[in-house]
């Protein structure tokens, strides 16, 4: 366990006895890291997210939290840690000032905090304004920075950039790599945006039906996976098909004169090229489509 500031040993979590969330779930978050919970909708990410917040309860004690047993902890561990699980809860009618304020009464926190919170999160010029007011992502900023107050070491965020448009998501972005470069708190991102988490994460770890089918880094997951992905254009794609299926039966079409192509690695690339060139095959645009998404699918499929 140690320096995994959370670690989880085979849990396992239903609603009834027929339906099975969670299966045996082990993740390992290290310290100082930004860790990307991915999968798609349905695969236990809320539900996993609860259970490290407490709202659930794991009867079998297996989840540790700054390497110790959850449960035991509850509820003084929440001077640790800041979350945002789901929507954020604001009151409208009141200011981001005071919105920040009803938490530091709640936390016993001093209201001196306020400032350097508003700062951190980029709201000091929109304080004293009606929250109703707020974007969207201004309002979830406002709801991170009250996930901050109290000077969390971790930090849990469900869905944090969920319904932000792509200016929304690079402030969040940008707002949580600043978290974790310049103040040193852990984040664990539970998302189904993988673009966005390609970006920001240190680690990641995929769930799909409930079971963790891969955790480690970006780098790691590219090793697993393997194969690169690419994209070709050409013109009448129907005049060649049959040459290329010979010898790449993998083939898929895209349309008349697209289609993409599973390689063994980057370096297959240049014998592929000079295969179009020797039949004759005419090549307009060849793209590398490995990344993230394409990983993730290959997992989850």
């Amino acid at each position: 366990m140690k320096n995994f500031i959370i670690q989880t040993k085979n849990v396992s979590f239903s609603y009834s006895k027929n339906n099975k969330v969670i299966n045996n779930l082990n993740i390992n978050v290290p310290k100082g890291s930004i860790y990307g919970f991915l999968g798609p909708n349905g695969a236990g990410k809320s539900t996993t997210m609860q259970l490290l917040t407490g709202i659930l309860s794991s009867s079998e004690k297996n989840i540790f939290i700054f390497e110790k047993e959850l449960q035991s902890q509850l509820p003084n561990i929440f001077s640790k840690i800041g979350a945002l699980v789901e929507s954020p809860s604001l009151y409208l009618h009141l200011s981001g000032i005071d919105n920040l304020r009803c938490i530091t009464q709640l936390k016993e926190i001093s209201e001196k905090k306020i400032p350097e919170i508003l700062n951190i999160v980029g709201l000091s010029a929109n304080g004293s304004q009606k929250v109703k007011q707020y974007s969207l992502g201004m309002k979830q900023r406002l709801a991170i920075g009250m996930a901050l107050l109290g000077d969390p070491e971790l930090l849990l965020l469900d869905e944090p950039v969920n319904g932000l448009d792509p200016s929304g998501m690079t402030e969040i972005r940008e707002l949580l790599i600043k978290l974790n470069v310049e103040h040193g708190v852990t984040i664990f991102i539970s998302s189904h945006l993988l673009s966005e988490i390609e970006k920001m994460c240190t680690h990641i770890g995929i769930i799909h039906k409930g079971e963790l089918q891969f955790e480690g880094t970006m780098k790691e997951l590219s090793n697993q996976v393997g194969e690169c992905n690419i994209q070709v254009l050409t013109n009448n794609l129907n005049s060649y098909i049959d040459i290329i299926k010979e010898k790449y039966p993998k083939i898929k079409i895209l349309n008349e004169n697209q289609f993409s192509l599973p390689l063994k690695s980057k370096d297959d690339i240049p014998i592929f090229s000079k295969f179009l060139i020797q039949n004759e095959i005419p090549l307009y645009e060849l793209k590398i489509m490995d990344g993230l998404e394409e990983w993730f699918l290959s997992l989850t499929k």
